[in-house]
């Protein structure tokens, strides 16, 4: 156990499912640091696949283990809240009764694991909310509406037991107010921690090609189909589209390709287990069709970092276009690599894209989308101009060492409180 400020600690980190996306980047990110400032570290997860995963969880800095992947992920494409809560729930009960006490455990996405873990009265609990669950779910039918109630109390119940609760943007901190109105009446204010990104894995460009770049996983929150339409509407026929799934002195702009195509490439997680990925795809392409793009549109479902960061190089800029995303990763990533973005003027983006300065926000319509598009097309070098100021702003406000010093003070504070249970 810790007993003085700066103490090495024994902490456990639980997570759902350990694959490719924002919220297991902010988790493999937490467990990175908090091993850098010399404490032991070990991540808990129902699923762990060592094809599909960041490389961070393979190179034995903390240690990674697997319960319950023999459950289902949901009974028919249905129940997949019941079967996330059974996953987290038989994790959760394996770091009981397997494993000695740990000074603290970090939990997320799923609030229910927090009351068991809580056994152990020597342990504390800190969860982190990347969004009321509640309002990712869909209410379409009453019987929907009914499974969900149970489920929608539990996640507000649960969630107030944490010894300390972290958000990840100032948005949803205000949502998570408004949505768990009895624990806002409480007291309870949760804390903003920024999710980070390594910006020491991205060089500076030696190319710019007229391409344009998006990152999402493949779902339909995440509104892809909004670049493809905004891309179809831009004036220049030789345009491309990709889609893929995830100093103060100005650069130098070495290179200009323009006897190149235009790309619109898309990078995106995807994971066939789930039916909505594959059906999004398979949409987004049928849109790509019917707009006339599909000769150039380029799809990308199982891209490795080192690609994910040469397309990010090559790119002109980033298109961002999931509305009232409660943080959103990809603009940091981004803009760490020297790359402006545009992105919906609402949610996460406005915390992390400066207007006019590291990108553009847009109202969520594909003619916002492409007139911020066509300013790079009628003038690229903006792209690099745009990109400095971008990579400086991250490196000084969203660096992987701020976030890491600022939880590491949060775990440690927690553990040596007796009383305090949340912080402003």
């Amino acid at each position: 156990m810790a007993n003085k400020k700066g103490s090495k600690m024994n902490i456990a980190i639980i997570h759902p499912d350990l694959g490719i996306g924002g919220a297991e980047r902010l988790i493999v990110d937490a467990a990175v640091e908090l091993a850098s400032h010399g404490h032991n570290v070990h991540i808990f997860t129902s699923h762990h696949d060592r094809n599909r995963c960041f490389e961070e969880t393979l190179s034995g800095t903390f240690a990674v283990t697997v319960y319950g992947s023999f459950l289902p992920r949901h009974i028919f494409y249905r129940l997949h809240a019941v079967c996330a809560y059974l996953r987290c729930i038989f994790v959760a009960l394996c770091v009981l009764f397997n494993f000695p006490s740990f000074d603290i455990i970090l939990a997320d996405q799923v609030s229910v694991v927090i009351p068991i873990l809580k056994l152990r009265k020597s342990t504390k609990v800190v969860f982190y909310c990347h969004f009321p669950d509640l309002l990712l779910a869909k209410y379409t039918t009453l019987l929907r509406r009914i499974y969900r109630k149970p489920i929608n109390f539990l996640e507000e119940l649960t969630t107030g037991m944490a010894d300390l609760i972290l958000v990840n943007s100032n948005f949803t901190k205000s949502t998570f107010a408004a949505t768990f109105k009895r624990l806002d009446a409480q007291g309870v204010k949760p804390a903003v921690l920024y999710p980070a990104v390594n910006v020491d894995q991205f060089s500076e460009p030696n190319a710019y090609k007229l391409n344009f770049l998006s990152i999402n996983r493949f779902e339909k929150k995440k509104n892809i189909d909004l670049a493809i339409s905004a891309f179809a509407m831009l004036p220049s026929p030789d345009v491309t589209l990709t889609i893929a799934g995830k100093s103060t002195q100005p650069i130098r702009f070495l290179h200009l390709s323009t006897n190149l195509s235009h790309f619109y490439l898309f990078l995106g997680g995807f994971d066939e287990r789930l039916r909505e990925n594959v059906d999004y795809l398979d949409q987004l392409k049928v849109l790509a069709e019917i707009k006339g793009v599909s000769n150039k549109v380029k799809f990308i479902t199982s891209c490795p970092t080192s690609e994910r960061n040469t397309l990010l190089s090559e790119c002109l800029c980033v298109i961002y276009t999931p509305k009232d995303e409660h943080f959103g990763i990809v603009p940091l990533e981004a803009m760490a690599a020297h790359k402006p973005v545009i992105a919906c003027n609402s949610g996460g983006p406005i915390e992390t894209v400066i207007d006019g300065k590291t990108g553009f926000l847009c109202d969520p319509t594909p003619q916002g989308f492409s007139s911020a598009m066509a300013k790079f097309l009628e003038n690229p070098r903006l792209a690099e101009t745009m990109g400095a100021k971008a990579r400086a702003h991250v490196s000084g406000t969203f660096s992987t060492k701020t976030f890491g010093e600022r939880l590491n003070q949060y775990l440690v504070d927690v553990v040596l409180s007796k009383s305090k249970r949340h912080v402003e």
